[in-house]
């Protein structure tokens, strides 16, 4: 992709991030620059909203960097959630027949996978609803103190906002390109990074089509929004976006898929392009 920076936009109508590497840095803090930058937006009365792969029970961190709470668009496109009220707007989820038909494919072309789901309940943290379960075999690509360790049985046996598949010693890029022409229509495959990690959402389900949601609750055209990402997972919202900015940390198909290339999460690359228009 040839960088264009574009000066003369017009100022956004809706600001859409995501949030692990390109919001907040590499310590996982919203920086003061950030947080400035974001509540003047705020005050001028334009949306900011979260996009991001992470459940609604991971958002109160970014919330308190923030000092706001937005509307989120969590599970990669799953779940609409209302952060100010702790509220569940919406969710599209994976059945169970479905989940059993990818765990079955999954285990058959990547030999010593492990798998896990994600669940949501009425809030954020609802204590009825074990909302992170994985099969003995999974291993994590990342700290989730959330865990519940169940049979691979009990993985599957409820609906799930999204399936994740764990391949130590893989990587994800290799994991989609096994697993995905084999899906014939019926999840979304993603994945937010290359660790051996992939993300299985229903069909049509992705950043974008959750961003559009909140879009038409709010009354803004698509043309008129600015999103930010770094992940092949913030593919769909890059393009959907009238203008996509992946940042200078962002994985090559982000960078592809965006119209311009910010400064890294950690050089306050989203605030950079915020202060074009609110400082």
């Amino acid at each position: 992709m040839e960088q264009v920076i574009l000066f003369h936009l017009p100022k956004p109508k809706m600001v859409a991030t995501d949030v692990d590497g390109t919001l907040i840095d590499h310590h996982e803090q919203v920086s003061p620059r950030t947080r400035a930058a974001v509540s003047a937006l705020i005050t001028d009365g334009v949306p900011f909203v979260l996009a991001t792969g992470r459940p609604p029970r991971w958002i109160d961190p970014v919330v308190d960097g923030l000092g706001y709470a937005p509307l989120c668009v969590c599970g990669n496109g799953a779940v609409i959630y209302d952060s100010a009220n702790d509220r569940i707007l919406s969710t599209r989820v994976l059945e169970v027949d479905t989940l059993a038909w990818i765990a079955d494919l999954a285990e058959g072309l990547l030999p010593g996978c492990g798998l896990a789901t994600e669940r949501v309940g009425a809030t954020a943290h609802d204590a009825a609803t074990p909302q992170f379960v994985s099969s003995p075999e999974y291993e994590h690509a990342w700290l989730n103190p959330d865990d519940t360790r169940v049979s691979r049985t009990e993985v599957i046996s409820a609906s799930a906002i999204k399936m994740l598949i764990r391949l130590p010693g893989a990587t994800s890029a290799f994991m989609r390109e096994i697993l995905e022409p084999r899906l014939a229509g019926r999840a979304d495959l993603t994945y937010s990074t290359n660790d051996g990690l992939i993300e299985l959402s229903a069909p049509g389900v992705t950043k974008a089509t959750g961003l559009a949601t909140v879009a038409q609750r709010l009354g803004v055209e698509h043309s008129t929004m600015i999103a930010f990402g770094d992940m092949p997972n913030d593919v769909p919202m890059l393009r959907l976006a009238g203008h996509g900015v992946a940042m200078e940390n962002a994985h090559p198909e982000a960078k592809e898929a965006a119209d311009e290339v910010a400064s890294t999460n950690s050089e306050d690359g989203v605030a950079r392009i915020l202060e074009r228009w609110w400082v």
